[in-house]
C-alpha cells in the first residue's frame, strides 16, 4: 500500500495532462477525422473536462494519504498544458481556421497575446508551488489557471456560435484576444479570490453544492450544441465568480493577509 496509494491521484493528473494534449490536437485539426463535431468545440470541451476533473487528483491524494512533491509538480505540469497552452492554442486556431485572412493580417497581435498568456500561466503555477500553496488556505492569490483556461475556451465557442469570427469588420472580433491578455495578467496579479469551501452558513453551503452540481452537468454536456444555454451559463457563472470574488478580495485584502500571517506564525511555533 505504501507505493500503490500514489497510483490513484497520479492517474487523475495523467488524465488531465492527456486531455490537455488532446485538446491541442483537436483544435489544430489533427483529430478531425474522428468526429463530425466542430474541432474547436471538441478541443474546448476537453479543456472544460480538465477543469471539472482538476480537483479530483488532490481529493484522491488526501483520501488515500498520498500527497507528495512529485504529485504537486506533476499536477502543475498538467495544469500548464490544460489551462495554459491548450486554451491559447484554442484561441489561435479559432482565428486561423475561421477567418484566415484576418489572422494573417493580425498574426503578430495574436502571437503576443498567446505568449503573454502562456508565460503568465507558467509563472502563476510556479508561484503557487513556491509561495502560495502553504500560505493562503482560504483564498487564491491571482486568478486560478483553471478559471482562466475555462473562460477562454468557452468564450471562443460562444462567439464562434454567434458568427463573430465571420464578421471581421466588427471590433468584437478582438474580444478573445483582449480576454486572453486580461486573464493572463490576472493569473499573476496580487488580487485575492475566495475558494469554494464549507462556510458557517448552511444556506451558502447548500447554494454552493447546487451550483457545483449544475456546473458539472453543464460541463459534461457542453460538447452538444443541441442543449440550450449551456455555454451562456458557464460563461456567466465564471464571470460572476471572478468579478464578485475579486471584489470581495479587494474589500477584505488587509484582513486576508493578516489572517494568513497569523496562521503561518502559529504553524511555525
Amino acid at each position: 500500500m505504501s507505493k500503490t496509494r500514489f497510483i490513484l491521484p497520479n492517474a487523475f493528473t495523467s488524465m488531465n495532462f492527456l486531455l490537455g494534449v488532446f485538446a491541442i490536437c483537436w483544435v489544430s485539426g489533427a483529430f478531425g477525422s474522428f468526429s463530425n463535431i466542430d474541432s474547436i468545440r471538441m478541443g474546448a470541451y476537453f479543456i472544460v473536462l480538465c477543469a471539472l476533473l482538476d480537483k479530483l487528483d488532490g481529493f484522491a491524494a488526501r483520501l488515500v494519504h498520498a500527497s507528495s512533491e512529485f504529485g504537486a509538480q506533476f499536477d502543475s505540469l498538467a495544469d500548464l498544458i490544460a489551462f495554459g497552452v491548450a486554451p491559447a492554442f484554442t484561441v489561435l486556431f479559432t482565428y486561423k481556421t475561421t477567418c484566415p485572412d484576418w489572422y494573417q493580417n493580425n498574426t503578430v497581435l495574436i502571437i503576443v497575446a498567446f505568449a503573454i498568456y502562456v508565460l503568465c500561466a507558467a509563472m502563476r503555477l510556479a508561484k503557487y508551488n513556491a509561495c502560495d500553496a502553504d500560505f493562503y488556505h482560504h483564498h487564491f492569490s491571482g486568478l486560478p489557471s483553471t478559471f482562466a483556461g475555462g473562460i477562454n475556451a468557452v468564450l471562443v465557442v460562444f462567439l464562434k456560435s454567434k458568427g463573430v469570427f465571420e464578421n471581421t469588420e466588427s471590433a468584437v472580433i478582438f474580444v478573445p484576444i483582449f480576454v486572453m491578455l486580461i486573464t493572463g495578467i490576472m493569473m499573476v496579479s496580487p488580487l485575492f479570490l475566495p475558494k469554494l469551501q464549507p462556510r458557517k452558513s448552511q444556506a451558502i453551503n447548500i447554494f454552493q453544492i447546487v451550483m457545483i452540481i449544475i456546473t458539472y452537468i453543464s460541463g459534461f454536456t457542453f460538447v452538444s450544441e443541441k442543449i440550450p444555454f449551456v455555454t451562456e451559463y458557464l460563461l456567466l457563472l465564471m464571470a460572476c465568480y471572478i468579478v464578485i470574488g475579486f471584489g470581495m478580495g479587494i474589500a477584505n485584502r488587509k484582513q486576508i493577509i493578516a489572517e494568513a500571517e497569523q496562521e503561518a506564525a502559529k504553524a511555525n511555533k
